[in-house]
């Protein structure tokens, strides 16, 4: 599966954003070209290659008539959402990206409409209205279009704190529209006091982004960095993974356990031998001191995470706690198979696992033990059991 992680520790912008999926085109000059070709009148796209804290990466300038972005002073006419979504169906681009440009822009303008209780068609745009920040929206919909990920995962955003400054005011950080477009997805702060994430960064990472999670298991091919203008004590950048990510999810497996303080030897060994002819995959006891400096122990069992709920009632009925505790995990697994191969000794079945460019291979313990009762020979003395041979 053609999977986009996205690391925003530094937050994330349109250009940030843009400027890290440019450098994962083996072409990206011909990219750029085309950028510069798509029709938003008076803009021009510029990458440049910028260090920050000896990381190299691309930097993405928007100019609108010649004057870099954040720093003109043209006043646009195209500030309502009317107006944007009329620029953006006139653009060169396929229909696809222009629909995913326009449910952003829909995205920002029904933000912009709970903050200032107006309807979206009384919403002027300001800052995310101008020129500079559609060529920013429309450059990620397009390269985002180009490189068709299958799934695009991020990890929680930095919003970074303190204050920051628009058209309505000197306003806290996250502004509240961009608080708005980041409910329900993980966010922190981080340790600097400015706007880590812009509105359109939110509100591009909200109609992209299909999981928030930490990096998943996946075989990258390319990385790209996307820079900021400012410099920090760490690399302010967005950092974008592009690989393979396994279509078959991990099996999910339930951790379950419980403190136990008193029952005696035998009670907790039938509790465990229950739980392990119930179908755990693995039971096993910690030694721990509880109060009133008890010895005890912790009861823990590995099991289906879809039978979790049956063996905490296993755990209840057999032991005399009041309550266990559940971590839902996930497991990697070799592939195993089990084989009976013969010996000097009769058959022996011998377990093999594969998978992650690894294969191993371990006798039945029970095998052994049978063989060492019927020759009367210790385990060690069965030949294969430590040189995998077997025979």
């Amino acid at each position: 599966m053609k999977t986009l992680f996205l690391e925003c520790n530094m937050g994330i912008a349109g250009d940030m954003f843009a400027a890290s999926l440019l450098e994962l085109f083996d072409n990206p000059d011909e990219i750029l070209s085309e950028l510069n070709n798509i029709g938003i009148h008076g803009v021009h796209f510029h990458a440049e290659k910028t260090e920050k804290r000896g990381i190299l990466g691309t930097r993405l300038e928007v100019s609108v008539h010649g004057e870099v972005e954040g720093h003109h002073h043209h006043e646009h006419t195209h500030s309502t959402f009317e107006g944007i979504t009329s620029t953006i169906n006139k653009l060169d681009i396929c229909d696809n990206a222009k629909e995913n440009a326009i449910e952003v822009y829909t995205l920002l303008a029904e933000a912009e409409s709970a903050v200032h209780g107006r309807a979206v068609s009384e919403i002027h745009f300001h800052e995310v209205g101008n020129l500079d920040a559609i060529a920013d929206i429309v450059s990620v919909c397009v390269l985002i279009d180009k490189l068709s990920p299958e799934h695009i995962v991020s990890s929680p955003i930095a919003t970074g704190s303190g204050t920051v400054k628009c058209a309505h005011g000197i306003l806290p950080v996250p502004a509240p529209a961009t608080a708005l477009l980041l409910k329900g997805i993980p966010i922190f702060a981080g340790n600097v006091a400015i706007e880590l994430c812009t509105p359109t960064g939110a509100a591009l990472a909200r109609h992209f982004v299909q999981e928030f999670s930490s990096m998943p298991v996946m075989t990258v091919d390319k990385i790209g960095y996307g820079m900021g203008t400012k410099d920090f004590d760490a690399a302010n950048c967005v950092r974008a993974f592009w690989g393979a990510l396994e279509d078959a999810e991990l099996p999910k497996i339930a951790e379950l356990s419980c403190n136990i303080d008193d029952m005696t030897p035998e009670e907790l060994g039938f509790a465990f031998e229950t739980l392990l002819r119930e179908g755990a995959f693995d039971v096993f006891f910690t030694p721990i001191v509880m109060k009133k400096n008890r010895a005890a122990v912790i009861l823990t069992c590995l099991v289906p995470a879809e039978r979790a709920d049956c063996f905490a009632a296993l755990l209840i009925k057999h032991t005399t706690t009041f309550g266990v505790r559940r971590a839902d995990l996930t497991r990697y697994e070799l592939t195993r198979t089990v084989k009976e191969i013969p010996t000097k000794y009769g058959n022996l079945r011998v377990k093999t696992g594969t998978g992650f460019g690894v294969t191993k291979s371990k006798p039945e313990y029970d095998d052994l033990a049978r063989i060492a009762k019927e020759q009367n020979i210790s385990i060690l003395d069965i030949g294969g059991f430590f040189d995998g041979s077997f025979q």
